[in-house]
């Protein structure tokens, strides 16, 4: 399932998300980690925030979260969105990740249908041929597709 069009422009990784994306195309949701504090981030980063280290590892992330906050879009900021709204933006938290954020989208579900705090669960959308993006389900939500 394609929420968006097959002109959507694609991330384009660099020195510091590089990893991620890597992991997206295995369809494995990874987070970097500090391997002198152990604190986890994202967006990934060079230097940790909590103990300025340089050195750090990639997590694997569960596939549940929780929804920590989100808007319904109505009006396309991209020509390849034209036709694909309303879609719903989200932040997804990840509580045993030290709270991490991930922006993405939450699918299926009626946007009555959303609310903070509720649990979410990952699965992941083919763009293309090869490329993999990490969308999000509210858990239990009989309407979702």
């Amino acid at each position: 399932m394609t929420i968006f069009g097959s002109d959507m422009p694609m991330p384009v990784p660099d020195i510091d998300d590089a990893p991620f994306w890597a992991a997206a195309a295995q369809r494995r949701l990874v987070f970097q980690r500090c391997t002198s504090c152990g604190a986890h981030r994202h967006p990934p980063a060079p230097v940790c925030p909590t103990c300025q280290s340089t050195g750090s590892d990639w997590s694997e992330a569960p596939a549940r979260g929780e929804l920590f906050s989100y808007t319904v879009t109505h009006v396309a900021p991209h020509a390849a969105l034209r036709g694909h709204t309303p879609y719903v933006v989200a932040l997804v938290r990840f509580p045993a990740f030290d709270d991490v954020r991930l922006v993405t989208n939450i699918v299926g579900s009626a946007p009555d249908h959303l609310k903070i705090g509720a649990a979410v669960e990952l699965f992941w959308e083919l763009v293309g041929t090869e490329s993999y993006l990490p969308r999000f389900r509210i858990v239990g939500d009989e309407t979702a597709e």
